[in-house]
């Protein structure tokens, strides 16, 4: 599995660092979309969409968005099996609506959470107090 995403946005970046280390047998492939050849690489993924909503390829090809990738990533590596809750029909609804909402503000809401975290090429680094 690829999961095309949003490392200069801190939520995004921890949320997959910690995946990262969840994947022992090496199932999964961070892309980040903010790399210099992107595009040139991946031709087929329309970066300005996958910068709205999170995008992954599986294994066979097949394109999933949202909370479907989150799901499958986390199912993948085999942790937090409860997440398949946000698959069930009526809370998938609701899941996705949020889901869209923190797509959309993720920078916002990453300074209103992290206020002392700065990503630059999907680098990011917790300031301590008396750093600028």
């Amino acid at each position: 599995m690829i999961i095309f995403y949003d490392a200069n946005c801190p939520l995004c970046n921890a949320e997959m660092q910690h995946l990262k280390r969840a994947d022992v047998d090496h199932k999964i492939t961070l892309e980040d979309l903010n790399s210099d050849n992107f595009s040139e690489r991946f031709p087929a993924i329309d970066k300005q969409y996958a910068m709205n909503i999170l995008h992954a390829q599986t294994d066979n090809g097949q394109i999933i968005y949202g909370l479907d990738v989150t799901y499958q990533a986390w199912h993948t590596v085999g942790k937090y099996p409860w997440l398949k809750i946000i698959r069930l029909p009526v809370i998938r609804f609701f899941a996705d609506h949020a889901y869209t909402f923190f797509a959309k503000y993720r920078h916002h809401i990453s300074r209103f959470l992290m206020p002392n975290a700065q990503c630059n090429s999907g680098q990011c680094n917790i300031k301590t107090k008396g750093e600028k």
